[in-house]
């Protein structure tokens, strides 16, 4: 039972290295998704998914540890969670105490990255209303009316205002 608490404690300080270089990641997309850098937001990202590849397999190594303890202590995997297991550690104060600040930490670290994604989303949402604004307001501009002049045999003569027929076509 030792040996894979401490293989527990290992997977989760490993774990909470990766959300911590996923959260120092999601900070750094904030002003690059304010500057609209599609490059460099392309490149965060790619580093995202790599760091979250590598946080899906610690996550199975934890789950496999996890249903190992619950094995051994003849218990409900489903029911175990990791403050389950520090209260089983009540005897074994240095793990348990490990154990405690590991989760916590964890639980610190996912609380403020879903609070920059949160923000993050956010700002993207704001970016592509700002793009729909921009489209349509060329498409209004395209469809923008005569003006009110007209020659000698009472025809309209007007011109259309806005945008010419080189303007700029959303559908191309």
């Amino acid at each position: 039972m030792a040996s894979l608490i401490e293989n527990l404690i290992s997977i989760l300080e490993q774990e909470s290295v990766e959300y911590e270089t996923l959260l120092g990641l999601s900070q750094k997309k904030t002003p690059v998704i304010v500057a609209g850098d599609l490059q460099q937001l392309e490149q965060i990202t790619d580093e995202e998914q790599l760091v979250a590849s590598r946080i899906t397999h610690l996550d199975h190594q934890r789950e496999a540890v996890i249903k190992d303890i619950a094995n051994v202590t003849n218990k409900d995997v489903e029911d175990l969670k990791l403050a389950n297991i520090i209260e089983m550690l009540a005897n074994r104060p240095q793990e348990s105490k490990k154990l405690a600040e590991i989760h916590d930490k964890l639980k610190t670290v996912v609380g403020n990255m879903q609070r920059v994604n949160e923000q993050n989303k956010e700002l993207i949402a704001h970016s592509l209303e700002m793009v729909e604004f921009d489209m349509n307001l060329l498409q209004a501009m395209k469809a923008a009316p005569e003006t009110a002049n007209y020659n000698k045999g009472a025809y309209s003569a007007g011109d259309v205002m806005g945008a010419g027929p080189g303007g700029f076509d959303a559908k191309s």
